[in-house]
């Protein structure tokens, strides 16, 4: 299974990425190991996700999610409430 994930940083920005292990990268972004944006903006909390059967479509929708507004990101995240 493949994921595309947004995280909200200890600054209350967001970061969206793509991975094949949701679990783990979340805390790899934790421990400082993720992304170098995730690493200066810990800890990272997992607001939203979605999950797709290949590689491809969850890099396709991660570049998709990253070109909406914050505004945009938040009205997603708000249709899926993962907790």
């Amino acid at each position: 299974m493949n994921y595309t994930y947004i995280v909200q940083c200890s600054d209350s920005t967001y970061y969206t990425g793509w991975t094949n292990h949701l679990e783990a990268r979340i805390q790899a972004h934790n421990a400082g190991k993720g992304a170098k944006y995730t690493k200066a903006r810990r800890p990272v909390k997992l607001v939203y996700y979605e999950t797709f059967e290949t590689k491809s479509e969850a890099l396709s929708r991660e570049y998709q999610i990253k070109q909406l507004s914050r505004q945009e990101k938040e009205k997603l995240i708000q249709k899926k409430d993962i907790v």
